[in-house]
C-alpha cells in the first residue's frame, strides 16, 4: 500500500496534528517541520514521483543534493533529512507504509562549523549604523550594542526586563537556554547607549497595556519580537555595504572572537557566553587560531 503525495495537504494536517498533541512540540518547531515537509513535496512533484514508496537511496541522495544546490548549508540539509525520516516512520506507524523506504541508517557526518564573525573594523563600521537623532536609531544603536557587547542571544534579549538591568555597575542579568541565569557585562558604549533608549526613548514607545516591563519596546509599544530584531539587523546589514550577512549570532560570535583575541580566559568566555560546557566554547579558539593563521601566511617571509 502506497501514500499518494496527492494526499499531501490531508497528510501534512494530520502529521500536523501528531506533533502538536502527540509530540508536544512548540510551535516554532511545528513551523520549521511544516516548512520541510511542504519542501520535501515540492521536490518530489519537480521529479514526478507519486508514491513514498519511490522514495529510496539513490532518489534520497538526489533530495540532497536538490537541497544543496537549492543553497542549504549542511546544517539545514541534515535536519530536513531527519524531519522526512520522523515523517516516513510516522506514516509506518499509523499504517499507511507498510515498509519504512527510508530505514535508520548511520547519521550524516556534519562539516566541522566555525563560526563567522565580524572583524573589529567591520564591528564598529556595523554598530555606527544607526541614525542617533531618531528615536528607532537610538533604541537600535542600545539594541546593537548591548547584544554585542553582552554576546547576548535574541531570545535573551526579547526576555530583558528593566530590573535585570544594573545601569551603574553594567551587569545585566540573562534568562538563557534551559531557563539558566548567568550574570554578563556590558562596556561603557553599550552602557551610555542603553541609558540614552531608556531615558529618552522608551518613555516615547511605552504603553501601560503593552509594554509592562520589557526593556526593547516596539514602535507599537509592546515588547521588540526575535523576528523583529532580526529584521533590524537584516536591515543594518544591507545598510551597511559588508560582505556579510549579519544575523543576530554573529554579533554574539564576534563578541566570543574578539574577547580570545584580545586575550580573555577561555573558562570566562564561557561563563559569559552561557555554554555549559568549554567545548563548545573552544570553537572560537579555531577561529582565532584561523585569523592568526592567515595573518602570518600574509606577512611572514617564510609563510
Amino acid at each position: 500500500m502506497g501514500v499518494k503525495i496527492l494526499q499531501e495537504e490531508f497528510m501534512l494536517d494530520r502529521f500536523i496534528d501528531y506533533l502538536s498533541n502527540q509530540k508536544g512540540l512548540s510551535n516554532l518547531t511545528i513551523r520549521n517541520y511544516k516548512f520541510d515537509i511542504v519542501h520535501l513535496f515540492e521536490f518530489m512533484k519537480v521529479k514526478h514521483i507519486k508514491d513514498f514508496h519511490e522514495l529510496d537511496k539513490k532518489t534520497l541522495r538526489t533530495y540532497l543534493f536538490w537541497l544543496i544546490d537549492k543553497g542549504y548549508v549542511k546544517s539545514s540539509v541534515v535536519r530536513k533529512l531527519s524531519v522526512l525520516r520522523g515523517f516516513l516512520k510516522w506514516l509506518v506507524e499509523i499504517s499507511l507504509l507498510e515498509v519504512d523506504p527510508l530505514p535508520k541508517r548511520g547519521k550524516i557526518k556534519r562539516d566541522k562549523y566555525l563560526p563567522r564573525f565580524l572583524s573589529q573594523f567591520e564591528i564598529n563600521k556595523f554598530l555606527s549604523i544607526p541614525d542617533k537623532s531618531s528615536d528607532i536609531g537610538k533604541r537600535d544603536k542600545a539594541l546593537l550594542e548591548v547584544i554585542y557587547g553582552g554576546g547576548l542571544r535574541v531570545s535573551e534579549i526579547t526576555s530583558l526586563i528593566l530590573k535585570d538591568i544594573n545601569l551603574t555597575t553594567g551587569e545585566i542579568i540573562v534568562l538563557g537556554k534551559g531557563s539558566k541565569q548567568r550574570i554578563v557585562l556590558i562596556g561603557n558604549m553599550a552602557l551610555n547607549s542603553l541609558k540614552i533608549y531608556l531615558d529618552l526613548v522608551r518613555p516615547k514607545l511605552y504603553d501601560p497595556l503593552k509594554s509592562g516591563e520589557a526593556v526593547f519596546l516596539n514602535k507599537f509599544g509592546s515588547c521588540l519580537s526575535q523576528r523583529g530584531i532580526q529584521k533590524r539587523i537584516k536591515y543594518y546589514s544591507l545598510k551597511s555595504g559588508l560582505p556579510h550577512k549579519i544575523h543576530t549570532h554573529m554579533l554574539r560570535h564576534s563578541f566570543a572572537t574578539h574577547l580570545l583575541e584580545g586575550g580573555a580566559d577561555l573558562r570566562v568566555v564561557q561563563g559569559l557566553l552561557g555554554h555549559s560546557s568549554a567545548a563548545t566554547t573552544q570553537i572560537y579558539t579555531h577561529v582565532t587560531l584561523e585569523s592568526t593563521r592567515k595573518v602570518y601566511q600574509k606577512y611572514h617571509p617564510r609563510g
